[in-house]
């Protein structure tokens, strides 16, 4: 990425965690590119072909407010790891205008000296745990050492947040909310992430979101042919039992929501921020 900021998309998203989206929507900043390139992306607009335009930190503040002004229930920094120096400029700007929480959403692929500079930044940790074995994470996303950066990640955002926090509304305020997308084949792997959580955490500790969206998209090479089908319902609804069975709390998704209706459209006209 260049050094400047590169925004892929801002506004109100209604298809975050119920906690998260719970009235006007998640007020969501999509910043281009990411510190990982998972071959299923379906953000692949942004993490690969880097959609966007370039702003400045003050024009990130802006968007801050604006977001706000809109009744957004938060600032979700989509994707945000590699410019977090920047973020934490601009939220220095506005820190003491904004009323609402932010949140870091993220691919769980993160250095904790990293987390511990957002410290008193953060409201709400919103990361994936996408892999438990090093052979899964090199080849879908490059990054052998994934679980490894993932796991001392995730037990550092819940050290920060606390238990999850609620608002009258039912929106979260503070908390850890750990993501997993089942992949198809893979419902054995997502069993050993689960089994690890509940090994770390207590089940008010942190909440799980257990995700079933995963859609082949065209951008998926052709080497990777097991990827080119969705999750079947036996898959996931063994996984989301497991979590059952280990006491954890948290969301899961209905099947419908494997279409690509779910997915942002970073080509849509009229966002404030979009080349």
């Amino acid at each position: 990425m260049p050094a400047e900021l590169r925004i892929g998309r801002v506004g109100l998203h209604q298809w975050e965690e119920p906690c998260i989206s719970y009235k006007s929507g998640a007020g969501t900043v999509f910043f281009s590119g990411c510190n990982l390139h998972c071959v299923y992306c379906q953000n692949h607009a942004i993490s690969n072909e880097l959609h966007g335009r370039s702003i400045t930190t003050q024009e990130l503040a802006d968007a801050f407010l604006s977001l706000q002004e809109q009744g957004a229930d938060n600032i979700d920094l989509v994707t945000p790891t590699h410019y977090v120096p920047d973020i934490l400029r601009a939220l220095d700007l506005v820190r003491d205008k904004l009323t609402i929480p932010v949140v870091y959403n993220t691919g769980g692929y993160e250095n904790v000296e990293t987390l511990r500079a957002l410290e008193g930044y953060v409201d709400i940790y919103l990361p994936d745990i996408k892999y438990y074995e090093s052979e899964t994470a090199l080849r879908y996303s490059h990054a052998a050492d994934y679980f490894e950066k993932a796991s001392a990640a995730v037990i550092e955002m819940a050290r920060q947040t606390g238990a999850p926090a609620y608002n009258s509304d039912g929106g979260l305020v503070r908390g850890t909310v750990i993501r997993h997308l089942v992949l198809p084949g893979h419902r054995k792997e997502s069993m050993q992430i689960l089994d690890w959580i509940r090994g770390h955490f207590e089940p008010k500790q942190i909440l799980i979101s257990l995700m079933s969206q995963y859609t082949p998209l065209p951008s998926l090479p052709e080497a990777f042919p097991e990827l080119k089908r969705r999750v079947t319902s036996f898959e996931y609804n063994s996984v989301v039992d497991h979590a059952a069975e280990l006491g954890l709390e948290g969301f899961m998704q209905e099947k419908c929501s494997a279409r690509e209706t779910y997915i942002p459209d970073f080509y849509e006209d009229g966002q404030p921020l979009n080349e």
